[in-house]
């Protein structure tokens, strides 16, 4: 299996996603431990003086003025996190916790929070285990981080609450955590809060975000060429050079890679012979260019997820001068924005397929092929209402793309009264990524099967080594009607498990 070491400096998106999604173990460096431990002789030294220091012997946010006894630290951490785990509604998934909790363990490593080495272990070992804390879906504001996320993970650590077993039961995280031989934790000065101030979440979700969009951004160039070929459109507005003379990266890597799937196609262009047309439709011309903004969005994002990453965010912090420090580094607003970023990028790739998938099944506008696709129009509907799914696919995405960052609501008797709301905007990309990923399935199905319906004319090796996998993979080719449900589903789990991608590029080389 294959393992992540933690040390000081941060952990690469690719950490994230291996610990996430495939169960990667997690050792923590010599490194971190040393940092660990010298961070925590400082939190001692000061918890040691009469003065009080926020976070070490102060109660917290708008009660942070109450100076508190040393009988009653270690209460007061197990009452930050009991307080805390306060969320709401549906359960999260079991990615996005493993992801918040490794994020969490990431910035503990750091040597800036104070945290001692067992506590660290234990998250280690916690994860290692395959226990998932169960989180809910509301209660976080994105500031101070998410609070009550992380703190139904801390709560487990404590041997509290409600967990998830490797084997799928939820159970008392007590009675886990014993079946695998692990302590719970009797937190001391700083811990827990130091366990709760993050921005973890929506950290763990932009990550995650960005791995699938990658996938569905080569999956969008690949049927939004498939569709050209289906219209007998023209690939001369691809050419490198003109893409050069407006030279966005994202727009002219959709433009090679629709080229490199269309190259020795027999369709594009050729209605020029009967009937020639000016210049396609925008939601076929301009497909590089919509695709392409949404590509550099996503470099922008990646950025701030890259910086977000070696980020040390608590507060207070231990500085390398032994100063303990407050500050406001658990604000989500440099992720949230680009949370709400790509939820806009991804409702006008998802609206731009729509587009041409319509296009597809229109008569008017299609050039030859038959209504909706149908084997015997009027008898058949074809995908006449595959079309009704798409657009409301769309319509919820345009929804989505409103973004939360640009909400905020006061609490904490005012001392919180700015909130970044990042969490909210994460949990709403994820749910338009869902939903790309599904639009862009009927664009699949629709132009695979607009491509077979050219009797007589040769689509583009890449293209045929598509129809060919996707056939194989369960999704019907043309004909009579028939239960249209399990084909979509057949697509969509194509497109969403890379197999789209993966059919194309050994026939054009890698896609960028």
């Amino acid at each position: 299996m294959h393992t992540v070491v933690v040390g000081t400096s941060g952990v690469s998106a690719a950490d994230v996603v291996a610990v996430a999604r495939a169960n990667a173990r997690i050792e923590l460096s010599e490194e971190a431990v040393a940092a660990l431990a010298s961070a925590r002789a400082i939190v001692d030294a000061l918890a040691a003086k009469p003065e009080p220091v926020y976070g070490v012997s102060t109660g917290f946010g708008a009660l942070a003025t109450r100076h508190i006894s040393q009988e009653l630290r270690a209460q007061l951490q197990r009452n930050i996190v009991r307080s805390h785990a306060a969320g709401m509604g549906p359960r999260v998934e079991r990615e996005v916790v493993r992801a918040l909790m490794f994020l969490r363990l990431k910035t503990v490593c750091s040597g800036h929070t104070g945290v001692r080495p067992e506590v660290a272990q234990t998250m280690a070992d916690v994860l290692n285990a395959g226990i998932t804390p169960v989180v809910h879906e509301y209660g976080s504001l994105g500031c101070s981080g998410d609070l009550a996320p992380l703190s139904h993970c801390a709560l487990t650590l404590m041997g509290e609450g409600d967990a998830e077993g490797p084997g799928g039961v939820v159970a008392p995280a007590g009675e886990l955590l014993a079946a695998h031989g692990i302590a719970p934790v009797e937190l001391r000065e700083k811990e827990g809060l130091a366990l709760l101030n993050g921005t973890d979440g929506m950290l763990g979700m932009l990550v995650m975000a960005l791995a699938d969009l990658e996938n569905l951004y080569k999956s969008a160039d690949i049927t939004a060429a498939l569709s050209l070929e289906a219209l007998l459109g023209t690939e001369k507005v691809l050419a490198p050079e003109l893409h050069a003379i407006r030279p966005h990266p994202g727009q002219g890597a959709s433009a090679a890679n629709m080229l490199a799937v269309l190259k020795g196609s027999e369709l594009t262009g050729h209605h020029q012979d009967g009937a020639p047309r000016v210049q396609d439709a925008y939601s076929v011309r301009c497909a590089p260019q919509v695709a392409g903004a949404g590509r550099d969005t996503m470099a922008h994002a990646r950025l701030v997820a890259e910086r977000e990453l070696a980020s040390a965010v608590d507060n207070p912090v231990v500085l390398p001068d032994g100063r303990v420090e407050s500050n406001g580094n658990f604000h989500g607003a440099p992720v949230a924005y680009v949370l709400d970023f790509l939820a806009i990028a991804a409702a006008d790739l998802g609206s731009i397929a729509e587009r041409r998938t319509d296009r597809l099944l229109d008569k008017n506008r299609s050039h030859g092929l038959p209504p909706f696709l149908a084997d015997d129009a009027g008898v058949d509907s074809g995908l006449m209402i595959a079309q009704y799914t798409q657009a409301a696919l769309v319509s919820e995405m345009k929804r989505l793309a409103v973004p939360a960052s640009a909400d905020s609501i006061p609490s904490s008797a005012m001392q919180e009264d700015h909130v970044s709301m990042g969490w909210s905007a994460a949990r709403k990309l994820r749910t338009a990524i869902d939903n790309l990923t599904r639009i862009v399935a009927v664009e699949l199905y629709a132009a695979t099967r607009g491509i077979e319906l050219r009797e007589g004319l040769t689509p583009a090796p890449a293209s045929r080594a598509v129809i060919d996998a996707v056939r194989a993979a369960g999704v019907q080719g043309p004909g009579p009607d028939r239960f249209l449900a399990p084909d979509l589903a057949a697509a969509d789990a194509f497109v969403r498990g890379g197999h789209l991608v993966a059919a194309v590029e050994p026939v054009t080389g890698p896609l960028a």
